[in-house]
């Protein structure tokens, strides 16, 4: 399994598919299908029953996930940018490759 280097908060962009150029925060990934769940971008419609917690029931928007090698970390200065990791005395962080700042 390879490394994710998108995580949970953080912002990202869109750069292929029908939603490119559309950005958000990630809510979920999901590791072993290298996908991600972005908030406001690649919404679908979900048919609902009518149940207890839901008793209307009708079309629901819900957010469907998203390759990872679609997104790209968006950086302080709103850039898109790649990730890098390296060592900062004894800890490892994560750095934009653009701006070489740590995320």
């Amino acid at each position: 399994m390879t490394k994710l280097k998108i995580k949970v908060g953080d912002t990202v962009r869109v750069t292929a598919g029908d939603h490119k150029g559309e950005e958000g925060k990630v809510q979920r990934v999901i590791k072993d299908k290298n996908k991600a769940i972005v908030e406001g971008v690649n919404l679908v419609s979900k048919h609902e029953k009518p149940s207890a917690s839901n008793p209307q029931g009708g079309i629901a928007k819900k957010e469907a996930a998203l390759h990872i090698s679609n997104l790209s970390l968006v950086d302080g200065n709103g850039d898109a940018t790649r990730v890098g990791y390296r060592m900062e005395g004894d800890k490892k962080v994560r750095f934009s490759k653009k701006s070489n700042e740590v995320i």
